[in-house]
């Protein structure tokens, strides 16, 4: 499969909660272990004045992280988060932000992610770290 039709396959696959941002994932690096989403947000997840609620910009964030250890490794199978710290840095308005993750380090059943969110003015408005539990496929499952 190409990356350009793996990135479309992904796309295919986001989730509701993803859906509703008008999310995108557009590019992926398997050496560098990153991944970069765009989303553009709505009013209606903002809590004032056009200000996106930080549980949203949250949202975001780890799904960029966990979007960066789904498309560098073929065999997981879920990630849940034991741990997400976010520092807030600038507003995130409503309209078009972007999300990079990285995978620092991946373990077989830990994962240490990192996020960085920038808003529509091109300023990192928020930072994570995360620690995810790696679930792994049975081998011979298919992996999307």
């Amino acid at each position: 499969m190409t990356k350009a039709e793996k990135l479309a396959h992904i796309n295919t696959l986001l989730p509701p909660c993803l859906q509703v941002l008008n999310t995108k994932v557009l590019d992926f690096d398997n050496e560098a272990l990153t991944c970069e989403l765009a989303f553009d947000v709505s009013e209606q997840f903002c809590h004032s004045v056009n200000v996106v609620q930080g549980g949203n910009v949250t949202v975001m964030l780890d799904a960029a992280m966990s979007h960066a250890a789904f498309v560098t490794a073929d065999d997981i199978a879920g990630l849940p988060s034991l741990e997400i710290k976010v520092s807030f840095l600038e507003p995130t308005l409503a309209g078009p932000v972007k999300a990079r993750g990285r995978v620092v380090k991946m373990g077989r059943s830990t994962a240490f992610l990192e996020g960085t969110l920038i808003n529509g003015e091109g300023k990192v408005s928020a930072r994570s770290t995360a620690t995810a539990k790696v679930v792994r496929r049975e081998r011979g499952v298919y992996a999307a």
